[in-house]
This record gives C-alpha cells, sequence and structure tokens, in this order.
C-alpha cells in the first residue's frame, strides 16, 4: 500500500512526460518562474530531472525533505531526482536554475568514478566561483540559437555537473551522507550496472545485504517510488533514449532490454510513459 503523504506530494516534469529528450538542458532564471507563483514554489520532486539551483541576489529558503535552509545570495542547491524539495523567495530575488533530464545524466555519467553518487546527496553551500562561471555560460548559450549549440551544451552540462560533484566532495559530503541516502545511491549504481541483466528487486537486495522489503521501504521514502518502479524506470530511460538516439526497429529495441515479446514491451513503456514506442518516437521527431 502506497504511503498517502508520499502519493500527495506533486511530480512535475519541467519537459512534460514525453517532450523532455529533444533539448540538452533546460535553464531559466529564478524570476521566471517563482514571480508567476508569488515567490513561492510548494513542496514537489521530479522523478525524471534533476536541477542546479544558484541564487545571485535577494534571498529565501529553500525545504529538502524535512529540513529547512536560508538561501542568502551567492547560494548553490543540489536537488537530485526524486527529492522533495520546495522554495520561498524575497520579491525580486534573481538568479539562475539548470535542470538536467535522467537521460541526459545516463550518457555523462560514467559508473564507478563516483560522480552520480555525490551528485545524488542533497546539497545547500556557497557557490563556487567555477560553477557560476559554468551555469552562466549554460544560460548564454541555452537562450541562443547558434551553430553546435547542443554540442557546446552537452560539454558545458558535464562539466558543471562534475564540478558540482567536485565541491560536494570538498565540502566533505562523502563522509556526511546518510545511511540511507547511500544505500539509495548504492542500488542507483547497481542498477546502471545489471538492469540489462533483468535482475529482480530480491537480486539487487542480496548484492546490498539487505532484504528486498527494507530495500523497497528506502526507495519509496526517497522517491516516492518502490524498488520495482526504480528498476523499471531505468529500463524505460534506457528504451527512450534508443526511440530518440537510433532508428532502431521497436521490436529490436525491445529485444535489446530483454523483452522476448514486442508487444508486451510495448504495453510496459505504454503504461509507463502515456505514448507507444512509436507515437513517442512520431512525437519528438515532430517537436
Amino acid at each position: 500500500m502506497s504511503d498517502p503523504i508520499l502519493s500527495a506530494i506533486p511530480n512535475f516534469n519541467l519537459f512534460g512526460e514525453a517532450g523532455d529528450l529533444p533539448d540538452v538542458v533546460h535553464c531559466e532564471t529564478i524570476e521566471t518562474r517563482s514571480r508567476l507563483h508569488d515567490w513561492e514554489l510548494g513542496a514537489h520532486r521530479h522523478a525524471r530531472l534533476h536541477q542546479l539551483l544558484y541564487l545571485q541576489s535577494g534571498g529565501g529558503q529553500v525545504s529538502l525533505e524535512d529540513k529547512r535552509h536560508a538561501l542568502p545570495p551567492g547560494t548553490l542547491v543540489n536537488v537530485p531526482i526524486g527529492l522533495v524539495h520546495g522554495f520561498t523567495f524575497q520579491p525580486e530575488t534573481s538568479g539562475l536554475v539548470v535542470t538536467f533530464a535522467a537521460e541526459m545524466l545516463d550518457q555523462t555519467l560514467r559508473a564507478g568514478e563516483g560522480v552520480r553518487e555525490m551528485l545524488a546527496m542533497q546539497t545547500v553551500m556557497p557557490a563556487p566561483a567555477a560553477v557560476v562561471e559554468s551555469l552562466r555560460a549554460i544560460f548564454t548559450t541555452f537562450s541562443g540559437r547558434d551553430f553546435a549549440r547542443a554540442q557546446i551544451l552537452r560539454s558545458l552540462a558535464g562539466l558543471v555537473l562534475g564540478q558540482v560533484a567536485r565541491a560536494i566532495d570538498a565540502e566533505g559530503g562523502g563522509a556526511h551522507r546518510p545511511a540511507q541516502t547511500a544505500l539509495l545511491a548504492r542500488f542507483e549504481s547497481l542498477i546502471d550496472a545489471h538492469f540489462l541483466d533483468r535482475w529482480t528487486v530480491a537480486d539487487y537486495a542480496r548484492a546490498l545485504a539487505i532484504s528486498p522489503a527494507h530495500l523497497s521501504r528506502v526507495a519509496r521514502t526517497h522517491t516516492g517510488r518502490p524498488a520495482s518502479g526504480l528498476i523499471e524506470e531505468r529500463m524505460i530511460r534506457e528504451a527512450r533514449r534508443n526511440l530518440v538516439y537510433t532508428n532502431l526497429p521497436v521490436s529490436r529495441i525491445g529485444y535489446a532490454l530483454g523483452f522476448e515479446d514486442p508487444a508486451y514491451f510495448t504495453r510496459v513503456f505504454t503504461r509507463a510513459t502515456g505514448l507507444s514506442p512509436r507515437a513517442f518516437r512520431r512525437k519528438l521527431t515532430e517537436a
């Protein structure tokens, strides 16, 4: 049975459930969205999006799960995928919000390097000058339509993610990471390594030396979804990437992901995204 409180927390997707892949990143000012909501964004989570917020001037507060933090000028906030968060800003606060789709993180971050684990930590800290410079470069590039825009955005995205991970590590993030957050990061790393092997929740729990029930409790607490949902979500992300970035037939993509029946793959994908694989590919092609 799902937790009614967790179920009541909205899941937002800036790009739409089926339209979050055409651009490399999304970048906007804090003012753009906050002014429309009287400078307050209630508690919510993003199922497929990772965000960085840089507060340049003004101030406010951020809630990350059950903790509240002041936001003085010069603050950087790292908001991992699935984290419940909300903001209250002083009127006319300025800054930048950069959002990365989960698929982009999958392409950019390599397993075993520790960057993904650092970025999975909720963090509020003084913004390093190098990170601010990279965020501003992303905003400038995102706002334009110059040649090689997507390539430059990909490079800048990889740069700033690495810079933020390094800053979190320098702040002692790894040493102070809550045990459950660390467990979730290890689980997500294992999913990246074994989702094509079609491991079950029991397989992952065994590798983590915990019970399947405990693994699902931790997953649901931090993401609002059970462990099985995170495993399926990783599979769907891989399917979506292949549908967008390759010309492989839908049946071939399903077989590559371990689905012996193309019709079953279509049902699973449709249930998860609201569109059939062919409709999903056609929609993005037309975007």
